[in-house]
C-alpha cells in the first residue's frame, strides 16, 4: 500500500494540470469522433447502405432511430461505469471506456450491408451502437473529474472545459473525414467502401488516447475519499447519488436540454435538412458545420474564462435566451440556400453550443461530493442526452413532414432553450464550491445531502446551504 502510494505521488508530481487536461481532451475527441461519425454516417450513408427506402427521408429516420439507440445505452453506462469511477477510480473507468467505444467503432467498418444479409446488417449496427453508447455514457463525467478533482476553483471552469472541446473537436475530425472521403471518391465508391475507412481509423485515434490517458494519475480528492471510506460503512455510490442528490441531478439535465437538442439540430439535422430538404449539395452543410466547429473550439475557453470571473449562472441564461431566439434565425437563413447565410446559421448556433459547454463541466462537478461525483455527474449528463439530445433529429424530421416548414423544428427547439433558461433560473450560483467539502454536514458550501450518514438525511435535505443548487 505504501509503494503504491508512493508510485502515485511521484507520478502526479511529474503531472502538470495542462497534460492532464490535455490527456482528458484526446480521450474525449477519440470517442467523440466515433460517436459522430456514426451521426454523420447516419445522415449520409446508413440509410442507403442498412435502411433502403423509397422514400428517402424515410430511410433517413431509419438511421437516426438507430442514432438514437446509441443515446439510450447511455444511461446504464452512466450508472455501471459511474459506480465504477466512484468505486475503483476515474482514471481505470476512462481506459475501459475508451476501449470500448473504440472496438465497436472499428467493427462497424467491416459490417456487410442490407444488400448482402439483410434485416441481419441493422441489427449488428444496432448492437454495435449499444456498445458505443454504453461506453460514451461513463466518458463525459470521468474526464472532467480527471481535470476538476485536479484543479481549484479559481480556474476551474477553464480547465474543465478542456473536455468539453472534444465534442465539437470530434465532430469536426468526423465530418471533415467524411468530407475528404466523399470528396475524392465516385458516390458509388463512397458508398460501398469508402465510408468505412473513417471508422476504421478509429483504431489508431483509440491507441493515441490509450498512451495518453495511462501516463495520467489518479485524482487526489479520489484518493483521500478512499482512505475515508475505510473506515466508513458506506451504500452503493449510485444509489447514493439517486437518493441523496436527486434534485441536483434533475437541474443539471434541465440546464443542458437547449444545449443538447440545439448542439445536434445546428451539427447533425442541418446536413439532413440542407441536402434532403433544400436539395443542396452535400459539401454545404459538411463545410458550414466544419466552420461551426472551429469556432466552438476557439470560444469554449473564452466563455470558460469569463464564466471563472462572473459566475455559471449568468453564462447559462445567456446562452439560453439566445437558444430561444436563434432556434427561429436558424431556419430563416438556411432556408435563403445561400451558403454565407448558412455558414452564419451553423456558427452562430455553435457558438451559442459553446456557451453551454464553457461552464457544464465545472457546474455539474461542484453539485455533488467526491464519493458520489462520477455517478451523479455521468447520470445527470447522460438523462438529458437521452430526453433531449437523442430525439432532436427524429423529431425534427417528424415536424418538418407534419407541418411542412422549419420553423415548426424552430419552436421545438426553443421549447428546449425555455427549459434550460427556468433551470438556469433556478440554479444557485456554485463557483466558489469547495469540491473537498461538498456534502460535508455543517458546512456552507454543502450543496446536498451526506451520503454517509444516511440518518441526517432529512436534517440536511431540508438545511439548504448557500451555495447549493437545487432543483425546482
Amino acid at each position: 500500500m505504501a509503494t503504491a502510494t508512493t508510485k502515485s505521488s511521484s507520478r502526479r508530481s511529474h503531472t502538470s494540470l495542462p497534460v492532464i487536461a490535455g490527456s482528458s481532451l484526446a480521450g474525449t475527441a477519440v470517442e467523440w469522433y466515433d460517436f459522430f461519425l456514426y451521426g454523420t454516417a447516419a445522415a449520409l450513408v446508413f440509410n442507403e447502405v442498412f435502411f433502403p427506402a423509397d422514400d428517402p427521408l424515410v430511410g433517413t429516420m431509419l438511421a437516426f432511430a438507430t442514432y438514437a439507440v446509441g443515446f439510450i445505452a447511455r444511461p446504464l453506462g452512466a450508472a455501471v461505469l459511474g459506480h465504477y469511477g466512484d468505486v475503483k477510480g476515474r482514471r481505470a473507468t476512462l481506459i475501459a471506456s475508451l476501449m470500448l467505444m473504440g472496438i465497436s467503432t472499428f467493427l462497424i467498418a467491416f459490417l456487410p450491408s442490407y444488400a448482402a444479409i439483410g434485416v441481419g446488417a441493422p441489427l449488428l449496427l444496432v448492437f454495435l451502437r449499444l456498445v458505443q453508447g454504453f461506453a460514451l455514457g461513463g466518458e463525459w463525467g470521468g474526464a472532467v473529474l480527471l481535470v476538476s478533482e485536479h484543479g481549484d476553483s479559481t480556474r476551474r471552469a477553464f480547465w474543465s472545459s478542456w473536455p468539453n472541446l472534444g465534442p465539437p473537436l470530434g465532430n469536426l475530425m468526423a465530418a471533415g473525414a467524411l468530407a475528404i472521403l466523399s470528396g475524392v471518391m465516385s458516390e458509388e465508391a463512397f458508398l460501398s467502401w469508402g465510408w468505412r475507412i473513417a471508422f476504421a481509423l478509429s483504431a489508431v485515434m483509440v491507441i493515441v488516447g490509450l498512451v495518453l490517458r495511462l501516463y495520467v494519475a489518479e485524482t487526489p480528492l479520489f484518493e483521500k475519499s478512499q482512505q475515508k471510506a475505510k473506515s466508513e460503512t458506506r451504500r452503493m455510490p449510485l444509489g447514493n447519488a439517486v437518493r441523496g442528490y436527486w434534485r441536483q441531478i434533475l437541474l443539471a439535465a434541465f440546464t443542458r436540454f437547449g444545449e443538447n437538442a440545439g448542439f445536434y439540430i445546428f451539427s447533425l439535422f442541418v446536413i439532413t435538412y440542407l441536402t434532403q430538404i433544400l436539395d443542396l449539395d452535400r459539401s454545404t452543410g459538411l463545410n458550414a458545420v466544419m466552420i461551426g466547429m472551429v469556432v466552438a473550439l476557439v470560444t469554449i475557453p473564452l466563455f470558460a474564462i469569463l464564466a471563472d470571473r462572473i459566475g455559471r449562472r449568468p453564462i447559462y441564461i445567456s446562452a439560453s435566451l439566445a437558444t430561444i431566439v436563434w432556434a427561429f434565425a436558424f431556419f430563416g437563413l438556411l432556408d435563403t440556400k445561400n451558403t454565407v447565410a448558412i455558414i452564419i446559421a451553423v456558427s452562430v448556433g455553435l457558438l451559442i453550443f459553446a456557451a453551454y459547454s464553457a461552464v457544464i463541466g465545472a457546474f455539474f462537478s461542484e453539485l455533488f461530493p467526491t464519493e458520489v461525483r462520477y455517478s451523479g455527474v455521468s447520470l445527470a449528463y447522460n438523462l438529458a442526452s437521452v430526453l433531449a439530445g437523442s430525439l432532436a433529429p427524429i423529431i425534427a424530421i417528424a415536424l418538418y413532414n407534419w407541418f411542412d416548414t422549419g420553423y415548426a423544428i424552430g419552436a421545438y427547439l426553443a421549447i428546449m432553450g425555455v427549459i434550460s433558461l427556468i433551470a438556469a433560473i433556478v440554479a444557485r450560483e456554485t463557483q466558489s464550491v469547495d469540491l473537498a467539502t461538498v456534502g460535508d454536514t455543517g458546512r456552507d458550501d454543502d450543496s446536498g445531502e451526506n451520503p454517509s450518514a444516511a440518518d441526517e438525511t432529512t436534517t440536511i435535505e431540508a438545511k439548504q446551504q448557500p451555495s447549493a443548487a437545487v432543483a425546482p
